[in-house]
């Protein structure tokens, strides 16, 4: 896929997480499948510090300063470091969907950078500008799953009717 293509499909899923996310019950938000699972409230808070602090801001470092060593992330530590249960669910959808924005923008002033520029990681070896961005898409996706299958679970628990005449999940 294009920059131009993967960028286009970031914006789009913009709306996309908005429509999973909108109109939901705090015990809707607040529910987990498993106690170590994470609840929507923290699945959004964690979306908007990969937004800001991993692919937004590493994309740009491999883009800008490829041979400076990138800070360190811990996203599954930023959960409860962060408190992010605490956290109000519209205000943190809002964040979101703000920070997806000034990502598309960022985003298409960088359509002439040089998509090839690789950071070497100590572990992970050579990581493209275009890793970075492919992946991006991909975390949006497997969220996507996460937030819908959560929904279906949370109907199945909640309703308690057998929802085999729906399909397989």
């Amino acid at each position: 896929m294009t920059i131009e293509a993967i960028t286009t499909q970031l914006e789009t899923n913009k709306h996309v997480f908005k429509t999973l996310l909108k109109n939901k019950t705090e015990a809707e938000y607040l529910w987990k499948p498993q106690p170590e699972k994470w609840c929507l409230l923290e699945i959004v808070c964690h979306l908007i510090d990969e937004e800001v602090e991993d692919f937004r801001a590493r994309t740009n470092h491999v883009l800008e300063s490829p041979a400076q060593d990138m800070m360190p992330i811990n996203p599954n530590n930023w959960v409860k470091e962060r408190n992010y249960a605490s956290r109000n669910y519209q205000t943190s959808i809002d964040i979101f969907l703000k920070e997806r924005n000034k990502s598309i923008k960022w985003l298409k002033s960088k359509t002439e950078a040089n998509w090839d520029n690789v950071f070497v990681h100590h572990v992970l070896g050579n990581m493209s500008a275009n890793l970075f961005l492919a992946n991006w898409l991909a975390h949006d996706y497997l969220h996507m799953r996460q937030i819908l299958r959560y929904q279906y679970q949370y109907l199945a628990e909640k309703s308690r009717i057998d929802l085999q005449y729906a399909g397989n999940w």
